[in-house]
């Protein structure tokens, strides 16, 4: 019998846009059952099984490294400025005392929670709300933010007199090494059933990354037609971005992981 198509997961945020992209123009979207939501029910879905591939927010994997193998080379990060992980705040970062949470935060809630307190000697009370930057001020001094909501402010909140802070550029400034936000992962039970698949799947990953990161313009320019960023504003971005896990990537991973108190010596998958 043949095996079923792969389960795997896409995060539906512009960030994975340009692999999205490069899947679409290979065809390899033919050889798997994509699933495309929001990165903390994705980190649910292949925690729990019911995805067999995907991207995993890197404190996710941290936590269940023991079930999970890393895919090599396959990361969403940045080595300074990411554009689209922030802590926007309305009053000085020594006044913040009550912080929004995005509920589709996970890394960058551990990172800021961190930031805050190791750097700036502050621990305001934290509570989880949808990522609505409006509705989180209402409530709180400050707000986390992820993906397409996080690049929104990064552009529009300055003019409403709010503070941007770039927790790609505060870990880079901290550490001296790049932040890696989510990693791409197989369940540790599929990839000793299923090897050949898994490392198809990879390839095809990336291989779409690669053949994208040659097409940037042209894939900001298609994409400025239905999102609110112009191309130039697109492109930017998607340069921004750090789509690898080589040996630096993984010393941040590493990194972070120590200061977040969660220890752990990657795994990989064979491919």
């Amino acid at each position: 019998m043949t095996a079923p198509r792969p389960r795997v997961g896409h995060i539906q945020f512009l960030n994975c846009l340009p692999i999205y992209w490069g899947l679409v123009r290979s065809g390899a979207l033919l050889d798997v059952e994509l699933t495309k939501d929001t990165p903390d029910r994705l980190n649910d879905a292949l925690v729990a099984g019911t995805l067999d591939i995907g991207p995993i927010s890197l404190v996710e994997y941290l936590r269940n490294a023991d079930h999970l193998l890393l895919l090599p080379d396959l990361a969403v990060g940045s080595d300074g400025p990411v554009l689209s992980v922030n802590l926007v705040t309305q009053r000085p970062l020594s006044e913040v005392r009550r912080v929004a949470l995005g509920s589709t935060s996970r890394t960058s809630v551990r990172l800021a929670r961190m930031w805050l307190r190791e750097v700036h000697g502050v621990e305001p009370e934290y509570f989880e709300c949808p990522p609505d930057l409006t509705a989180m001020l209402l409530e709180a001094d400050a707000a986390v933010l992820i993906g397409d909501t996080a690049l929104r402010a990064t552009y529009d909140a300055p003019r409403r007199g709010l503070e941007v802070h770039d927790l790609g550029a505060a870990w880079r400034e901290w550490s001296g090494l790049p932040m890696v936000f989510a990693v791409w992962a197989a369940r540790r039970d599929y990839a000793a059933a299923n090897p050949g698949l898994v490392k198809d799947v990879h390839e095809a990953f990336v291989r779409s990354r690669d053949e994208a990161l040659l097409h940037v313009d042209d894939i900001a320019a298609q994409a400025a037609r239905w999102e609110v960023f112009d191309a130039p504003t697109l492109a930017t971005y998607f340069r921004t971005l750090d789509f690898r896990l080589g040996e630096r990537q993984l010393a941040g991973l590493q990194e972070f992981a120590r200061r977040a108190g969660l220890p752990v010596e990657p795994a990989f998958a064979e491919v």
